[in-house]
């Protein structure tokens, strides 16, 4: 058998990269034709690999076209730039310096961690299954609206051939097999954000991100952006370059998802936990990559400080994004549907309608879009956060988890969340970072209350 890498093949990578392309208005057409010519395929569409293999010899073809991909000039780079300094110049709403809001005790963060896997795991059975297939399956077992996890009990076999759950993640994430918090890449990351600010303190570097993961991260464990960035790395390649490098990832959802603990630590300060969540996104990312995670670490920065509703946590996570970019759009995009539409199954069948045909459902752009929409649709009600987030398809266990960690952050306290979704986890989490499995969630808690609370 043949081992079939995903997500870093350069065979693979063209057609998301002439995705990418497009989305970015560089003019691509002379490569793309000839690649198709030569026999490249488009990208995959859901999986990290194409299936049949491409033939060996469209390998070399592939790399010098993503090389003279990347070096297409791009006219959005005007409105979305990725250095620091530069999206600060860019957003004329940039949160001022806070002195520290009261700090966010330990039971708080227990909530924003707990919240963080429910959703997470929520979301983890119907990754990568189409809108309605995710529907069909919650409609066939009387759970739609979504309320409760999903469950094959009673599911019709038709059913279950015809939309599949997730290969990897049914065993551990229907309600009849969860057992204590399976590992997922939604929360290996907090956990590493957590040892490097163990490690290093918040005046870390991309640097230290980058040896951290040498270090500590299985390069299995890794996905998309991610997975590529870490080829740079051992390639030789040194940050930000790990980023932009062969990487059609780099406006993908990846840098997000690690952003947390960042905003978690910086209660009440939008504007240093964008600034912390931005040295470690651009090891991987660019542009909107980037400020998917300053806008998550800022929103849930606001949420940490405990002075505001959902509304204006989203609220300041859009201040640290550039108003001109697509990202902002997006939630500016998902907010206003949400808003003028009450049945929420046709808020996303919108953001399907604008985004679905053009953008990867891993893509950060629809994500934010849907992740906006759901936390406005839900006024900060925990169940309907995570619920709303995952039902809207696209990218489910990473949206569900941001949900659930700004709800819970809002909630207060780990006992003011519902106990049949806090109950299944066992307070057990398990995962591959050294020093972190089996780790309650309390104890993760008193963690991160080390690093508000440092100096």
């Amino acid at each position: 058998m043949t081992v079939r890498l995903t997500w870093v093949q350069p065979e693979d990578l063209v057609g998301h990269e002439l995705r990418q392309a497009a989305q970015d208005g560089r003019e691509a057409g002379d490569v793309a034709e000839r690649w198709h010519a030569a026999g490249g395929d488009p990208a995959p569409e859901r999986a990290g690999a194409s299936e049949p293999p491409a033939p060996p010899g469209l390998r070399p073809l592939a790399e010098r076209l993503l090389d003279e991909l990347g070096a297409l000039e791009c006219p959005s780079a005007r409105d979305e730039p990725t250095g620091l300094s530069a999206i600060r110049a860019a957003c004329p709403r940039w949160p001022a310096p806070r002195p520290r809001a009261v700090s966010p005790g330990p039971d708080r963060l227990h909530a924003a961690w707990l919240g963080r896997a429910v959703g997470c795991l929520l979301g983890k059975p119907v990754e990568k299954l189409p809108l309605d297939g995710i529907r069909a399956l919650a409609r066939a077992t009387g759970n739609w609206p979504l309320t409760t996890w999903f469950t094959a009990r009673g599911l019709p076999a038709e059913l279950a051939a015809a939309h599949p759950w997730n290969r990897r993640s049914a065993p551990t994430s229907l309600a009849e097999n969860i057992d204590g918090m399976p590992e997922d890449d939604d929360l290996n990351y907090p956990l590493l954000a957590l040892l490097l600010l163990r490690r290093h303190g918040r005046d870390f570097t991309t640097d230290d991100v980058a040896r951290l993961w040498l270090d500590e991260l299985p390069a299995g464990r890794v996905f998309t952006a991610e997975r590529v960035a870490y080829r740079n790395l051992l390639d030789g390649l040194e940050p930000p370059e790990t980023a932009r490098h062969r990487n059609p990832f780099r406006e993908w959802i990846g840098a997000a998802i690690r952003a947390d603990v960042h905003g978690w630590t910086h209660p009440g300060d939008p504007a240093a936990a964008a600034a912390q969540a931005h040295r470690d996104a651009v090891l991987t990312h660019t542009a909107n990559g980037v400020y998917g995670a300053m806008f998550t670490a800022a929103a849930l920065a606001e949420a940490a400080g405990g002075e505001t509703d959902v509304h204006g946590c989203v609220a300041a996570g859009l201040r640290v994004v550039p108003p001109r970019s697509r990202y902002a759009e997006a939630v500016r995009l998902g907010v206003a549907t949400a808003r003028a539409e009450p049945d929420f199954d046709a808020v996303v069948d919108r953001l399907h309608a604008v985004y679905a045909a053009t953008h990867h459902w891993v893509h950060v752009l629809p994500n934010a879009a849907l992740l906006a929409a759901a936390l406005t649709h839900a006024d900060g009600d925990f169940t309907r956060s995570v619920c709303l987030a995952v039902s809207g398809g696209w990218d489910t266990d990473s949206n569900g988890a941001t949900a659930g960690s700004l709800a819970g952050l809002l909630a207060g306290r780990a006992d003011a969340l519902p106990g049949h979704w806090t109950a299944p986890l066992k307070n057990r989490l398990a995962t591959s970072v050294s020093g972190f499995d089996s780790v309650g969630f309390d104890t993760l808690a008193e963690l991160t209350h080390q690093e508000v609370r440092r100096p």
